[in-house]
């Protein structure tokens, strides 16, 4: 079954950047569409960005757009975010998982434990 390891959090300034990584293990995740995820305290968990299996397609929430960019390399079975001009708003807890390019029904895999963005002067 697949795994997922999100890290890379950490406490940043607003207008600071943070580059987050997502190793995925027992299955090999280049054949899928992947996204990255958040949860802000209170709220419902909601995708910010997705990526095709091939990485030649890419699609962001309207909040992240412009700022945050979602990549892959499938030979290290990893995906990333970077994440730029971060905004208070954007603290949240980090998660990747399986996506939809049109963030429609998605056959998620298990949850990591996800990496803590806090972004607060």
């Amino acid at each position: 079954q697949v795994q997922f390891v999100e890290s890379g959090g950490g406490l940043v300034q607003p207008g600071g950047s943070l580059r987050l990584s997502c190793a995925a293990s027992g299955s090999d995740v280049s054949i899928y569409t992947m996204g990255w995820y958040r949860q802000a305290p209170g709220k419902q968990r909601e995708v910010v960005a997705v990526i095709i299996n091939s990485g030649g397609r890419t699609n962001y929430v309207a909040s992240v757009k412009g700022r945050f960019t979602i990549s892959r390399d499938n030979a290290k079975n990893t995906v990333y975010l970077q994440m730029n001009s971060l905004k208070p708003e954007d603290t949240a807890v980090y998660y990747c998982n399986r996506g939809n390019i049109d963030y429609g029904p998605t056959p998620l895999g298990p949850w990591g434990q996800g990496t803590q963005v806090i972004v607060s002067s």
